[in-house]
């Protein structure tokens, strides 16, 4: 991505460019994926940590992404290179997170508390290498097009491979790693490859991406940081967003319990997961086409009550069966599906939109504050339902001492992955309802920035063709 002259006019985004910038996502979707379905199972089934340590463990190294995600947001709207500012610094992601995403599944002969600790630190150095990739992948879409709808088309072969990541980490993940020490270092080691090669590709898909973003990065840290927290629509989407991430994160560190205790086979892991990502597979056309009727508020209230919908269904399982269960999942997985596509393609909107109105290029600094509440926000998912799991007395084991659960914990298991991942994804909705930069606002903002050039016009009911 070279750096030169932004533009205010809108930009077409090639078939090539849209696919090397896709690819980066088997990086994203397994990291966030893998170890929130199954870092918490793999601490209490496995290495015997309690219920409780494990949550917290999960939750700690997040805290550090709220200095390290700014930082490297800061850092990449300064970076000034001949790879243009956020390209550099997938390569210095690449160099971190495999090694580190291997090391923490390694499971080295230890239990209880000092497993702990092992598993915490090395997943501190793979979240401080997600952050050096993360944070500038996500601002790049806001500095490809200035078009509102062309983010939403661009942001379309990511989810699409999203849903094939997510399908990787869901279902091959858990097969390779069968439950047992030897199986989930395999994975880490399977998968730590996946991330490189994907790291790597992303880099070299995206050389010839347009930059359409501002070239100024002016004023300090906390200015800047001041400056967005001064955004409402940033506010706003951050809010909805961080109550979607919650929800999805209980949700998924919930699933391996609810297949093993609740539906009765831990295999079901697998096709739970089929049944939630094979719905992303099909129907992003279709939210790309509910974006541009609705908007993208109206869309998006649209997928989370699916989402929250399908979940509060999943009360009737043991009722029901397993059948019930996956179309239920099937459900969540539609409105799962709009959820993430439409929050990335607001996200971008938010970034734009400063630009133009600020004149800076500050997408780093609101990507950095985006990726560190996301993180923190999806591992407390995983220890809010650690919480629930030890409320409701469940019994922490190792394959060797099986353990025969109380009726609270099934309860317990019950609870956490449909009931509460519901309302948590309701106040997410509510907060929706206040998001208001639509694409007539962002129009406007560009009319007046660029006062000697015609606003691009808000397309509403027309598909922009696939390049």
């Amino acid at each position: 991505m070279a750096p030169t002259a932004a533009t205010p006019s809108p930009s077409a985004v090639s078939l090539g460019v849209r696919l090397g910038y896709a690819v980066g996502s088997f990086c994203t979707a397994n990291f966030s994926t893998i170890p929130g379905l199954l870092l918490l199972f793999y601490m209490t089934n496995v290495l015997a940590v309690p219920a409780a340590l494990a949550g917290v463990v999960l939750f700690l190294p997040k805290a550090w992404d709220l200095v390290a995600n700014t930082l490297v947001g800061r850092w990449s709207d300064r970076t000034v290179s001949r790879w243009g500012p956020r390209r550099p610094w997938l390569l210095a992601g690449a160099v971190v997170l495999p090694v580190s995403f291997a090391l923490m599944f390694a499971g080295p002969p230890l239990t209880g508390a000092p497993a702990a600790v092992y598993v915490g630190l090395t997943f501190l150095a793979a979240a401080t290498g997600y952050a050096l990739y993360e944070v500038p992948y996500k601002a790049m879409p806001a500095e490809m097009t200035t078009d509102y709808h062309e983010r939403t088309s661009l942001l379309q072969w990511r989810m699409v491979l999203i849903a094939i990541s997510i399908a990787m980490s869901g279902i091959l993940a858990p097969m390779i790693a069968g439950g047992t020490a030897g199986g989930y270092r395999t994975m880490g080691v399977v998968f730590g490859l996946v991330l490189l090669a994907s790291m790597l590709a992303s880099f070299f898909g995206t050389a010839r991406a347009p930059f359409t973003g501002q070239q100024k990065s002016e004023g300090t840290l906390r200015e800047q940081l001041a400056a967005a927290r001064t955004s409402r629509p940033f506010m706003w989407l951050l809010g909805l967003s961080s109550a979607q991430t919650l929800a999805v994160g209980v949700m998924l560190a919930g699933s391996p319990y609810f297949a093993a205790y609740i539906i009765g086979d831990p295999k079901a892991t697998t096709t739970l997961f089929a049944a939630l990502v094979g719905p992303m597979l099909v129907t992003m056309p279709l939210w790309v086409w509910l974006a541009r009727r609705l908007d993208k508020r109206g869309a998006m209230i649209l997928s989370g009550t699916m989402f929250a919908g399908g979940g509060l269904l999943l009360l009737a399982t043991p009722a029901l069966g397993a059948l019930y269960a996956h179309l239920c999942v099937m459900v969540v997985g539609i409105g799962y599906a709009g959820l993430q596509l439409l929050q990335y393609s607001m996200l971008a909107d938010v970034i734009a939109h400063d630009g133009v109105v600020s004149g800076e290029r500050r997408g780093g600094v609101f990507t950095g504050l985006w990726t560190a509440v996301e993180n923190a926000v999806a591992a407390l998912g995983a220890t809010i339902y650690g919480w629930v799991l030890s409320a409701g007395g469940f019994l922490s084991s190792d394959p060797e001492h099986p353990v025969t659960q109380p009726e609270s914990a099934h309860v317990a298991v019950m609870i956490g992955v449909t009931a509460v991942p519901a309302l948590i994804t309701l106040a997410g909705v509510l907060m929706t309802f206040r998001y208001d930069l639509t694409a007539a606002r962002l129009a406007e903002a560009m009319a007046h920035a660029h006062p000697e050039q015609p606003a691009p016009l808000p397309r509403q009911d027309q598909t922009s063709p696939e390049r």
